[in-house]
């Protein structure tokens, strides 16, 4: 099985657009940690896609490349509005 460097996943949560630091670098630090292996290799996967699909997959405004990133789109934005 592949370990996932957990420092590695935080610096690529930071992704320079403020929106998405805020989604993305809480998750990465205070879930990620908690998710199963087969999640964390999604995050880890969802993380390669452009900044801009991610933001419009957050914002609910376009579904995304793939359906399975659908899963961890739902647990990010659970987190997110637990968070607040």
């Amino acid at each position: 099985m592949q370990e996932l460097n957990q420092q590695k996943i935080f610096w690529h949560s930071r992704r320079g657009m403020l929106e998405l630091d805020l989604l993305l670098v809480p998750f990465s630090t205070d879930v990620f940690p908690q998710l199963s292996h087969l999640d964390q290799m999604l995050y880890r996967d969802f993380l390669s896609e452009e900044d801009q699909d991610i933001f419009a997959w957050l914002m609910r405004r376009q579904e995304p490349s793939e359906e399975r990133f659908n899963r961890i789109i739902d647990k990010i934005l659970a987190h997110s509005a637990n968070d607040n």
